[in-house]
């Protein structure tokens, strides 16, 4: 996953990355305002953001968090072996032999992807593995050798498109095992993971007593609890596309108690004859889609947030609507390459003028 062909463009929150002191009315204790970053996980930038009387509360509830994503991070890194874990990398090189005995987590992760997998129509799925490697594999080469890129032939897209079957993913809840039918597949849960452990991160805090003043960012993955303050919405920008143009938004949104998740095309491609190709791969094409140059989700669960947009990044966005309709209580918007954008009426009710 890391590295991965599903990497999310970043919607940032506009919040200050420093600890300041900030008076919540004048017979209320201070609160003070801090943020810690993390390199290590989901081969992206994690940043926690919280209000707190005690800044020992945050350091905290910081450690538990990062102790939390780190099981995540193993859990389903796709490309390294961790000592007495079991992770995705394992199921792999166990397709078509044996079942694996993993974590709890990972099997309620491994069976909300399927969930979501049935939810979407198969366009956010995590069998995707064999036909994403081979996009990664060409990728990377074109960005290292960028005179020589080359696209992958579609023979070998096609060759490995017939063993991306998500019923394949056999998951017995009762003894602890997944195992993969087919010896020819993999997993890539990069459109779900990030998203899903922001949540579960979340939830973390919740437990601990956190009611609002938090915010979880990994990578654009952005989950907020509460309100900033008392007297203060959380807001985030959605990233403008044009990343030369003077205006880095497109528009700013209230996110009190939700979670923002955004696709794009504009951060994770390479270039082949001078054509742009980027790293969210259609699961019916097996190509690049240009439909718009980024959607946003937005709800209450950052897992549903990651899924759906990558799904409804390679649906046109009256399709993408309709799936939001029958989902309910989830709202989108669409930049195109002109710098115009179409939106849900609940994202609409949310902009920040």
């Amino acid at each position: 996953m890391y590295k991965s062909m599903v990497r999310k463009a970043i919607a940032v929150i506009l919040v200050t990355a420093v600890c300041v002191s900030t008076a919540t009315g004048c017979a209320r204790q201070e609160k003070v305002r801090c943020s810690k970053t993390y390199l290590e996980f989901f081969d992206t930038v994690t940043q926690i953001i919280g209000y707190e009387n005690d800044e020992e509360v945050f350091s905290q509830n910081c450690e538990a968090v990062y102790a939390l994503l780190e099981e995540y991070h193993q859990l389903t890194d796709i490309y390294h072996n961790y000592e007495g874990v079991n992770n995705v990398r394992t199921i792999n090189r166990n397709a078509g032999i044996e079942p694996v005995k993993v974590d709890e987590k990972l099997l309620d992760l491994l069976e909300f992807s399927k969930e979501m997998c049935e939810v979407t129509d198969g366009m956010c799925n995590i069998a995707m593995g064999s036909v994403l490697s081979i996009w990664h594999k060409y990728r990377e080469q074109g960005i290292d050798d960028p005179e020589n890129a080359k696209l992958p032939p579609m023979e070998d897209l096609s060759a490995a498109a017939e063993h991306c079957s998500i019923d394949a993913l056999i998951i017995d809840r009762e003894v602890g095992t997944v195992y993969l039918e087919d010896p020819d597949m993999s997993l890539d849960l990069g459109a779900a993971a990030k998203g899903y452990a922001v949540e579960r991160a979340a939830e973390l805090l919740v437990s601990r007593g956190v009611t609002g003043g938090y915010s979880i960012n990994i990578g654009g993955n952005v989950r907020t609890i509460g309100t900033k303050s008392e007297d203060s919405d959380w807001a985030a920008g959605i990233q403008n596309p044009d990343t030369d143009s003077e205006q880095p938004y497109i528009v700013r949104v209230k996110l009190n108690g939700a979670a923002l998740v955004t696709s794009g095309n504009y951060q994770r491609y390479y270039e082949v004859d001078g054509v742009r190709y980027h790293h969210i791969i259609d699961p019916n094409t097996l190509m690049p889609l240009n439909y718009f140059d980024s959607v946003s989700i937005l709800c209450n669960d950052s897992g549903m947030a990651d899924a759906l947009s990558t799904a409804l990044y390679n649906m046109p966005v009256q399709d993408g609507k309709k799936l939001l309709s029958e989902i309910g209580n989830t709202e989108a918007i669409w930049v195109f390459s002109d710098g115009s954008y179409d939106c849900t009426e609940g994202f609409a009710e949310l902009i920040i003028d």
